[in-house]
């Protein structure tokens, strides 16, 4: 049985841990309300770019873009977003583990997919399994503008663009709840399949043309889904680590109080003991 001061020595050090678990919970409760802004002020500019793009390739003109255009494919990019840091229960080892599988059941060589890892969780992931990795992006903030992955972002679709891969998969935590994200895979590019679903589309003028508009327009859109995976990724990265933290805190709570109990009770015993030896030594000087 453990001694009282092994077991003091317990309690105290569960308590300092207890104390700092409680405390990245209430950071990552403040970053989640600002991740929760952020992906709520971008969802406009997304359905409003997303609106254009749609009303041009749906409007009846015959209009080509090697964007909008499927073919044959030679090689897979992957945008997979991780975080940089740990201590967020699931959040990483499930889109891992999902883009892994995607990689074994869909390729047999390297030179069949490369990987765009944003995250250091993610990218110390493949080359530790010497998996072919790209492109790189670590230490993106907490609250991340589009400038911080915009070259990125650019080159990525840009991969695209010069036939390096011919299609484009995106990998991430979508947010649902405090409690709740979702790992979710999205064909990038080709954009063969833009929703455009119970949508109500506006009607345009575009000057000089359709085709030169999308020229530009849907690079910017294609980036803008990346950021805002991001954006959505940062969320669910702050909710997870708020969530573990938390379970971390009730776990530590739960420990403190079976350690107190079997520290009173050793206690109790050792007093039983003093008790019965000074008895015992009494009566045997009688």
């Amino acid at each position: 049985m453990a001694s009282l001061r092994d077991i003091k020595n317990r309690i105290t050090s569960t308590k300092k841990t207890k104390q700092i678990t409680n405390a990245m919970q209430m950071v990552s409760a403040s970053k989640l309300n600002k991740a929760e802004q952020n992906a709520k002020n971008f969802t406009p500019y997304k359905d409003k770019i997303q609106e254009v793009v749609s009303s041009i390739s749906s409007g009846g003109v015959d209009v080509e873009h090697p964007m909008l255009q499927t073919r044959p494919v030679k090689k897979t990019g992957y945008i997979v977003i991780t975080s940089d840091r740990g201590l967020a229960g699931a959040y990483n080892s499930s889109v891992l583990k999902r883009v892994y599988q995607r990689i074994q059941e869909n390729h047999n060589s390297q030179d069949e997919y490369t990987v765009i890892a944003i995250g250091r969780i993610g990218r110390d992931f493949f080359k530790k399994r010497n998996m072919p990795v790209g492109k790189e992006i670590v230490g993106v903030s907490d609250q991340p503008n589009f400038a911080d992955i915009k070259d990125l972002a650019s080159e990525t679709v840009q991969l695209f663009t010069d036939e390096s891969v011919d299609e484009l998969y995106l990998f991430y935590n979508h947010y649902v709840s405090a409690i709740t994200q979702e790992v979710t895979e999205t064909k990038l590019l080709p954009l063969s399949n833009i929703d455009t679903e119970g949508k109500s589309l506006s009607s345009y003028e575009y000057e000089p043309n359709q085709e030169q508009i999308l020229d530009v327009l849907l690079p910017q859109y294609a980036e803008s889904l990346i950021y805002g995976a991001l954006v959505d990724g940062k969320a669910s990265e702050h909710a997870a680590r708020m969530t573990a933290m938390k379970s971390a805190t009730d776990n530590a709570d739960e420990l403190i109080g079976d350690l107190t109990l079997s520290y009173n009770r050793a206690r109790q015993a050792a007093i039983t003991q003093e008790i019965s030896e000074i008895v015992g030594g009494a009566a045997a000087q009688e």
